[in-house]
C-alpha cells in the first residue's frame, strides 16, 4: 500500500474533507496574495488557485481570499507555525499551522499530542528526518504515457518520477515545485494531489494498536481550522484505515 495509499483512497479523503479544505485553502491564497494578486506573475498563489479549484471551491470564495491577502478586504493576519513530536508508536511528526492566534493554536495542539498519545517535542527534533519536497500524484491510466510524463516533468523542474501500482509520483525543489505544477497542469495533466510535504528519509512502522491511536491524532489535528498540514514518516497510509 505504502506510504501515500491507493489513489482511489486518497480521492475519498479529499472528498471526505472538502468543507475543511476550503478553509485551509483560503487561508494559503491570502497568504501567497501577499506577494501580488495577480496569479499571472505570482506563481505560488496561482497553485493555491489550482488546487482551491481542484476540489471545487467557489470562485467567489477564491476572490474573498485573494483580496484579503492584498488588503483590499479587512482580515486577519496569519503567522506560520510548525510544531514537532512523536506520535504513538514513535512516529515522528511535523504540524504546519497559519493562525492569527498563536497561543490558541499552540494550546491546542499541544492538547492533542497529549490526548493521544503524542509528545508534543522541540523545534528541529524530528525534521532531521524529513526531506522539503514539492510531491505531485498523477494517477496511472492509459491516457498516461509514463515516458511523456517524466519528459514534461523534468524539463519543467523536476527532481524524480517514481511510478507505484496506480500512480505516478513526483518530486520536486520547493522552490521549482510550482513552475513543475504549472507546466503539468497545462500539458492537460489531472493532479490528483500536489503539495509542497516533508518527505520522510526514515520510516516507522508502529503495530496495529499505535497505528489507531497515531490516526486519531492525525485526525484531530487535520481537523483544526489552523493546521494546514500534518506529515508523518509512517510507512503505512492512515487513510486507508477508515
Amino acid at each position: 500500500m505504502g506510504r501515500h495509499g491507493t489513489i482511489a483512497g486518497r480521492k475519498a479523503a479529499q472528498d471526505s474533507k472538502r468543507a475543511a479544505l476550503f478553509t485551509k485553502y483560503a487561508k494559503t491564497i491570502t497568504v501567497a496574495a501577499k506577494d501580488g494578486g495577480d496569479p499571472e506573475y505570482n506563481a505560488s498563489l496561482r497553485v493555491a488557485i489550482e488546487k482551491a479549484k481542484g476540489i471545487g471551491m467557489p470562485n467567489n470564495n477564491i476572490e474573498r481570499a485573494i483580496k484579503k491577502g492584498t488588503g483590499e478586504l479587512g482580515g486577519a493576519a496569519y503567522e506560520e507555525l510548525k510544531f514537532e513530536g512523536y506520535g504513538a508508536g514513535g512516529v515522528a511528526i511535523i504540524v504546519d499551522c497559519l493562525t492569527d492566534n498563536t497561543n490558541r493554536t499552540t494550546s491546542a495542539v499541544r492538547s492533542l499530542f497529549d490526548k493521544h498519545g503524542g509528545n508534543l517535542g522541540t523545534p528541529g527534533c524530528v525534521s532531521y528526518m524529513f526531506a522539503r519536497k514539492g510531491v505531485i500524484i498523477i494517477e496511472k491510466t492509459d491516457d498516461v504515457d509514463e515516458d511523456t510524463l517524466m519528459d514534461a516533468a523534468l524539463e519543467a523542474g523536476a527532481e524524480d518520477m517514481t511510478t507505484s501500482e496506480d500512480s505516478f509520483e513526483i518530486t520536486a525543489d520547493p522552490a521549482d515545485y510550482p513552475a513543475v505544477d504549472d507546466a503539468l497542469r497545462k500539458a492537460g495533466y489531472e493532479l490528483v494531489e500536489s503539495e509542497v510535504e516533508y518527505v520522510p528519509s526514515v520510516e516507522s512502522t508502529p503495530d496495529e494498536k499505535d497505528l489507531r491511536k497515531l490516526k486519531k491524532l492525525v485526525d484531530f489535528l487535520e481537523d483544526n481550522d489552523d493546521v494546514q498540514s500534518v506529515h508523518t514518516n509512517c510507512s503505512v497510509d492512515l487513510e486507508e484505515l477508515g
